[in-house]
C-alpha cells in the first residue's frame, strides 16, 4: 500500500549516524511497537496509528493538554457554545501552515475550508473526495457524529458553526480527539484533480510540529521538525524517527545502547532491572485503560456456516465464569495489573461499584455449557494480538492461560493472530469469535467507553462483540444529550448493570503504564490516553 521512495532503514547505532542529518541536530528515536496501518486519522482507531500521524503531523480544533485530560485551543483559539447546546462557532487561529513537502507547496494558509472539508468528508458518503477514495470513519460513525451533525457552515474565514441535531455532552473533547485531525483541502484538491486521492493516507499533509518525510514498513517512519510551526516553543526536535521494533525485548536493548531514546510497553519481568538502571528513568502513573476478551454474540460468525455458540448468553457466562482473573493477573502483569470488573475503569466517573464479578466457578461453567447443548470438545476459537499495548503487556500469554482455563470446562480452544491492522480490521469486520483486544480511554467521559465499545452505532467499528442491545442503547443515548452530569451518572450506572448481565466480554485488568526512557530526555509527558506525543519534548547533549 505504502509504495512512495523511503531512505533505507539502519540498524542500531547506525540510524543516527549514517543519516544525513546535520551534527548539531537534535534526534530522537522512539522505538514503537508496530507499523501503523496509514496516516489518515480519520480511518483509524488504534494508538499505534494516532501516534504516527495525529500525534506528530496534524492539529485538532480542540487538544487536550499534555499529559492530561483537560481541553484547551488547537486550530480554534476559542469557541462559543449556544443556549441550547446545539451550536458551536469556533474561532480559528490566524497564520497557521501548512506543511510544504516535495508533494504538496501550499498556497495560502488554514482556514475554514479545511474544517469544512474534513468533516463533510466524514460526514457525507457523496463527497467527492469521498467517492474518489471510499473509506470509513470509525470513530465518527461509532459516536454517532455522523448522524448527529447536520450542518456545518463557513461564517467566514476563521469562523466555522457546528449545528447538531442532539445535545452532545461529550463534543468539544470529542473534537480533541484524534480521529478529528485537520486534513488540507487544497492538499485534497490537488490529490482529487490528479486521480491521486489515496495518498492521502501514505502521503500526509497536517499542520502538525513534524513534518512526513519517509516510511518502510516494519521498519521506520522519519520526521523533521515543523520550523514553521504556529507554536515554535514545542518544536524542540530537529530530526524525529520511529524505529518499529515489534520484539518488547529488542526495544529495552534498543534503549540501553541509546539507538533509541524512548520507548513503551516493557515487559512487567523487565521492569526492576529498568528501574535500577542509571542511564534510563521511567515514569509511571496509573492506566486509564481496560484489557479484556469480547465475545462475538452473532448468530454465526462471519466466513463461518456454523452455529456460533457465543450467541447463547449461558455459553458466555460459562466462558466468564471459567477465567481464573487472578492468576492471569499475576502471570500476565505480574504487580502491574489491577483486577477489572466493568467495562471502564474505576477511576473514569459514573463507574458503578456496586458491580461484582461472578463469582470463579469452572463446575458451574460445565453445567451451563451442558444446559446449552455444547458438547465436550468444541472448539472456541480465540484470537490474541500481535502486539503489545498499554492496557496488555502480553496477549499470547494471556491467551494460552484463558486456553487453559476453558479446556477446563471441557473446550478445545484454538489460538489464532494476524499482523495488527489486519487483526482489527477483521474483527471489525465479525470475523473473531472470542478475542483478546482492549482500550484506553480518549477522552474522559464516560461516552467514551460505553457507548464507542458497545453501542449499536458501532456495530462495524469497534464494538467487536457485535452486541446490540436496544435498552443499553438508549441508557448511553440519553446519557450523551443531558449536560448534567448527576442525571448522566445514574444512566450510565444502569447501562453498566445492563451490559454486565449481557456478558459481551469479560474484563481483565486495568494496567500501570510504564515508560521508559533514556535520562536526558526532557519534559516528556504520559499520556492518560495511551498516546505518544513528541511536541515540547527535547533530548539534552
Amino acid at each position: 500500500m505504502l509504495k512512495h521512495a523511503v531512505i533505507p532503514f539502519l540498524v542500531g547505532a547506525g540510524l543516527l549516524a549514517s543519516a544525513p542529518f546535520a551534527s548539531a541536530a537534535t534526534n530522537l528515536v522512539f522505538c514503537s511497537e508496530g507499523s501503523p496501518a496509514g496516516f489518515d486519522p480519520g480511518q483509524y482507531t488504534t494508538g499505534t496509528d494516532f501516534d504516527a500521524s495525529a500525534e506528530t503531523m496534524f492539529n485538532r480544533l480542540t487538544q487536550f493538554e499534555r499529559g492530561g485530560t483537560a481541553v484547551i485551543p488547537g486550530l480554534a483559539t476559542k469557541w462559543d457554545i449556544s443556549e441550547d447546546g446545539l451550536t458551536y462557532t469556533f474561532h480559528l487561529r490566524e497564520g497557521v501552515k501548512f506543511h510544504t513537502t516535495p508533494y504538496f507547496k501550499p498556497t495560502r494558509e488554514f482556514n475554514a475550508d479545511d474544517v469544512l472539508f474534513t468533516f463533510n468528508r466524514m460526514i457525507n458518503k457523496d463527497d467527492p473526495f469521498r467517492k474518489a477514495y471510499p473509506t470509513e470513519f470509525p470513530y465518527f460513525t461509532d459516536m454517532g457524529m455522523d448522524t448527529n451533525i447536520t450542518k456545518i457552515d463557513k461564517v467566514d474565514d476563521h469562523t466555522v458553526k457546528f449545528t447538531l441535531k442532539d445535545v452532545d455532552a461529550a463534543f468539544i473533547q470529542n473534537m480533541a480527539m484524534s480521529f478529528a485531525s485537520i486534513q488540507s483541502a487544497e492538499y485534497a484538491a490537488q490529490l482529487l484533480k490528479d486521480g491521486k486521492a489515496p495518498d492521502i493516507n501514505q502521503k500526509p499533509v497536517g499542520t502538525g510540529p513534524f513534518v512526513f518525510k519517509s516510511y518502510q514498513k516494519d521498519s521506520n517512519i522519519r520526521y523533521t521538525g515543523n520550523k514553521e510551526y504556529w507554536k515554535p516553543e514545542d518544536v524542540r526536535i530537529d530530526n524525529l524517527i520511529f524505529a518499529i521494533t515489534t520484539d518488547p525485548s529488542v526495544r529495552i536493548q534498543k534503549l540501553k545502547k541509546n539507538e533509541c531514546q524512548i520507548t513503551l510497553f516493557p515487559r512487567p519481568a523487565d521492569l526492576k532491572a529498568l528501574k535500577e538502571d542509571k542511564a534510563l528513568k521511567m515514569p509511571d502513573q496509573a492506566g486509564f485503560n481496560l484489557g479484556y476478551v469480547a465475545y462475538n454474540v452473532m448468530d454465526k460468525v462471519k466466513g463461518d456456516d456454523k452455529p456460533n455458540p457465543l450467541a447463547d448468553l449461558r455459553v458466555r457466562q460459562a466462558l466468564d465464569m471459567a477465567v481464573n482473573k487472578q492468576q492471569i493477573i499475576d502471570s500476565v502483569y505480574q504487580g502491574a495489573g489491577q483486577l477489572a470488573v466493568n467495562a471502564m475503569p474505576p477511576t473514569q466517573w459514573s463507574y458503578d461499584t456496586t458491580i461484582k464479578d461472578a463469582k470463579y466457578d469452572p463446575e458451574k461453567a460445565k453445567s451451563l455449557l451442558k444446559e446449552a447443548g455444547v458438547k465436550e470438545g468444541t472448539e472456541i476459537v480465540l484470537w490474541a494480538m500481535p502486539v503489545q499495548r498499554p492496557y496488555n503487556p502480553n496477549a499470547k500469554l494471556m491467551a494460552e492461560m484463558l486456553q487453559n482455563d476453558w479446556s477446563k470446562i471441557g473446550l478445545k480452544v484454538k489460538i489464532t493472530s494476524y499482523e495488527w491492522g489486519e487483526y482489527i480490521k477483521r474483527s471489525k469486520g465479525g470475523e473473531n469469535q472470542a478475542m483478546i483486544i482492549g482500550w484506553s480511554g480518549d477522552n474522559g467521559d464516560p461516552d467514551n467507553w460505553l457507548n464507542v465499545l458497545f453501542g449499536c452505532d458501532s456495530l462495524a467499528g469497534n464494538n467487536f462483540s457485535k452486541w446490540c442491545d436496544k435498552k443499553f442503547d438508549g441508557l448511553v443515548k440519553e446519557a450523551k444529550r443531558t449536560t448534567d452530569q448527576a442525571k448522566r451518572t445514574e444512566l450510565y450506572k444502569q447501562a453498566q448493570h445492563v451490559l454486565k448481565d449481557a456478558v459481551p466480554m469479560t474484563p481483565i485488568a486495568h494496567s500501570t503504564v510504564y515508560q521508559p526512557m533514556r535520562a536526558n530526555v526532557q519534559d516528556f509527558k504520559i499520556s492518560p490516553f495511551g498516546l505518544n506525543s513528541f511536541y515540547g519534548v527535547s533530548v539534552s547533549k
